[in-house]
């Protein structure tokens, strides 16, 4: 695509490019599903749907099995984004609000229900695999959350009973001089809180069994159409690709991070994109892995502002990921690469000189209300989307997609009311990314508290 017709995008070129997935190690572990290929001259359906990661993959396919004719058009191949490239820890989450605000904000209520939003999204993907019999290289029972501090620690001993009452499962504390007997040898840390919910897994491979499921109910999946503008013509939202058209009767947004600030207007300044790295070593040794004394398999993550996630896979490779990126050029890319390292060094000392040869970026989504939104994108308007999982999207945008669905199906939806509110738009409008540095100076600076 031209700079002209990138002009929506709020990062530079290189991060909607193909080139960008370079690096990734998921990439590596399953080639490219089959597809239909590029959209081509004119055609007509009941439904489109622009983006063919978890939220479109999981639209589409609840309304291809509804007995609807889908199409899904996405800018390259399915799990090309943020999907197929993320960490792969399906958990709870999917808002930066704390429970606390969401209460405050939107009533007890609604904090209930977002809450079981969150235990149904994860049982949503669960099943789904178990259904489609997926093959994700699923792992981990449960989260773990190590505190970085010792008032890290303090807060977690305060929170696990409300956690664990909050999600009906054990939220149990882990003392810190229990870490290495538990095999969670990770350097600086003051103990951990294990919530016994949620799940980690291969990312892409849940996407591109999404998308071979999509197919098999009928649907249709165009990659390497990239929709250029959205107009309406005699009661049909036309969509202009790089080499045709589609006309639909409805039409659903489920881009996230590379959403465009013109495809569709309504859009515009209403969602943030993030940067989030990731890299991967090579096997470990069951030498390696004494030495350091991390051998859990468990999902982990600190609870620094800007964390850092990671988790030993089933192959032995140790993933781990971290934001605080907030340029896409190679100069930015590599310092972020080797920001990323020495964060992962002083974490696992031991492994300093383990090779990892995996490293990858990708974008995350943030609202400016910090929660998701699910609904109509403007009043009328027959367009719906949902987006902002704020970087837990492996189980919320699987669950939002599959919900909105249900929606447009006529169907019941449980999903909080609050999600269908419209989003604010983000203060500084076009030029809202440059507060980023600015936000994650004052992020390191809590994190030293």
């Amino acid at each position: 695509m031209s700079p002209s017709e990138l002009r929506g995008h709020i990062f530079e070129p290189g991060a909607y490019e193909a080139g960008s997935l370079a690096g990734c190690y998921w990439a590596q572990t399953a080639p490219d599903c089959p597809d239909d290929g590029p959209v081509s001259g004119a055609a007509k359906v009941e439904f489109a749907v622009i983006g063919a990661g978890f939220t479109g993959l999981s639209a589409a396919l609840r309304l291809a099995q509804g007995g609807a004719d889908v199409a899904v058009l996405d800018m390259h191949r399915p799990g090309w984004g943020a999907s197929g490239r993320n960490g792969g820890f399906c958990c709870v989450g999917g808002a930066s609000a704390t429970s606390g605000q969401i209460r405050a904000r939107y009533g007890a209520t609604e904090a209930e229900r977002f809450h079981a939003t969150e235990r149904a999204a994860i049982n949503h993907v669960s099943t789904q695999i178990e259904r489609l019999g997926l093959e994700v290289d699923r792992h981990s029972r449960g989260e773990l959350q190590l505190a970085h501090s010792p008032k890290a620690f303090a807060e977690m001993t305060r929170d696990a009973p409300d956690l664990a009452k909050r999600h009906g499962v054990e939220a149990s504390l882990i003392a810190p001089a229990e870490l290495a007997e538990r095999g969670l040898g990770a350097a600086g840390m003051h103990g951990a809180l294990h919530l016994d919910l949620g799940f980690a897994l291969n990312p892409r491979k849940l996407a591109l069994g999404l998308a071979g499921a999509v197919r098999a109910a009928g649907g249709r999946i165009h990659g390497d159409s990239a929709v250029l503008e959205i107009t309406q013509a005699d009661g049909y939202h036309v969509l202009r690709t790089t080499q045709g058209e589609i006309r639909a009767k409805h039409l659903v947004i489920a881009t996230n991070g590379y959403s465009s600030d013109n495809v569709p207007g309504w859009l515009r300044w209403r969602y943030l994109p993030l940067q989030s790295s990731v890299l991967v070593t090579r096997p470990l040794s069951d030498a390696e892995i004494a030495a350091q004394g991390w051998s859990s398999d468990l999902m982990a993550y600190d609870s620094r502002h800007l964390l850092h996630y990671f988790r030993l896979m089933p192959d032995r490779r140790m993933l781990f990921g971290m934001r605080g990126a907030t340029r896409w050029t190679p100069n930015a890319l590599e310092t972020h690469r080797r920001e990323t390292r020495a964060h992962f060094d002083a974490m696992f000392p031991a492994w300093r000189d383990v090779e990892a040869p995996h490293f990858w970026s990708g974008l995350l989504c943030f609202s400016r209300e910090m929660v998701p939104f699910v609904g109509e994108m403007g009043a009328g308007s027959g367009v719906h989307g949902a987006f902002a999982y704020h970087g837990n999207g492996v189980a919320m945008a699987n669950w939002c997609g599959d919900q909105l669905a249900r929606r447009l199906l006529g169907q019941a939806s449980d999903l909080p009311q609050f999600f269908s509110r419209t989003p604010k738009r983000f203060e500084m409008g076009p030029w809202r990314r440059a507060a980023l540095p600015l936000a994650l100076v004052r992020y390191r600076v809590l994190d030293r508290l």
